[in-house]
């Protein structure tokens, strides 16, 4: 991890076994399949799930300030904690939550490398209990949005020629897909592309036991196979926003881009946009 351009804010599955009852620490998982944390956890892990938890359930959007603040003390976490996120596919939603921690301003962040998958193949314990955390009083101090994309945003950066790296699968960028199979609630009405944007699938950037490619692979995807460059204005989108979470990580923390914002609104906000266009 030592090449990576922030090394500390990914730890390995030892460290996070050797913490497990570090009182400084909180560890989150954070699933697509949110039965899983039923079925079996980390010890001392608290879940959050990203649906009802950490996106508004009346308007799209990720949790307020304020539920967040309360979602928070009842977890037991504080503003002084570190939160060490994991879950399955990745971490695609461990990174998610870990885009959303860091919209609403929390400082100590951390991603569990290989997250769930790792955790189970490596035969380590997993519990059904769930931990009593002591109540917090977690405040926000402060609300970071120059890391999210909105859609006028998007539209500024296309016609401007900026990079957009679109994350999806390569029959969802070609339009061939829409996705309304799988997932029938994050369906668009198009499929294609926003225009100029490039095709590297979040998966690119994983190995097959969940960990991210080393630093001189990610350099060789991102770098020198998409011409991007660190000190670029660089936007992501996929479906939903959870996997261009992934990749906004990538790029920010491991690469050490300078300016790099997740487009949450994604495929199924542009998909579905009056006259915005698109490419196939």
């Amino acid at each position: 991890m030592a090449d990576y351009a922030n090394p500390d804010v990914l730890v390995s599955t030892d460290w996070v076994e050797e913490h497990i009852d570090d009182p400084d620490i909180v560890i989150v998982e954070s699933d697509e399949d949110i039965l899983l944390y039923e079925i079996g956890h980390i010890r001392n892990s608290v879940k959050f799930d990203w649906q009802t938890e950490l996106q508004d359930q009346l308007v799209r959007d990720y949790v307020s300030r304020e539920d967040f603040e309360v979602l928070l003390s009842e977890k037991g976490i504080s503003n002084d904690h570190a939160v060490v996120f994991y879950g399955d596919r990745s971490n695609w939603w461990a990174c998610y939550a870990f885009w959303t921690f860091k919209v609403l301003g929390h400082e100590k962040c951390l991603i569990m490398d290989g997250g769930r998958q790792k955790w189970v193949d490596e035969g380590r314990d997993m519990v059904k209990e769930v931990p009593e955390m002591p109540k917090t009083d977690y405040k926000v101090s402060a609300v970071d949005e120059s890391i999210r994309a909105f859609r006028d945003d998007v539209l500024g950066h296309m016609n401007s020629g900026r990079p957009l790296v679109d994350v999806r699968s390569p029959k969802e960028y070609s339009g061939e897909l829409l996705h309304m199979e799988a997932y029938p609630q994050e369906g668009a009405l198009r499929g294609g592309h926003i225009p100029g944007a490039v095709n590297v699938p979040w998966a690119t950037a994983a190995n097959e036991n969940g960990t991210f490619r080393s630093a001189d692979e990610l350099v060789e995807i991102y770098e020198e196979g998409q011409g991007l460059s660190k000190d670029q204005d660089v936007i992501a989108y996929c479906r939903i926003g959870e996997r261009s979470s992934h990749t906004w990580f990538v790029l920010t923390y491991l690469l050490g881009f300078e300016n790099v914002r997740n487009y949450d609104g994604s495929w199924t906000e542009w998909g579905n946009l009056v006259r915005a266009p698109i490419e196939k």
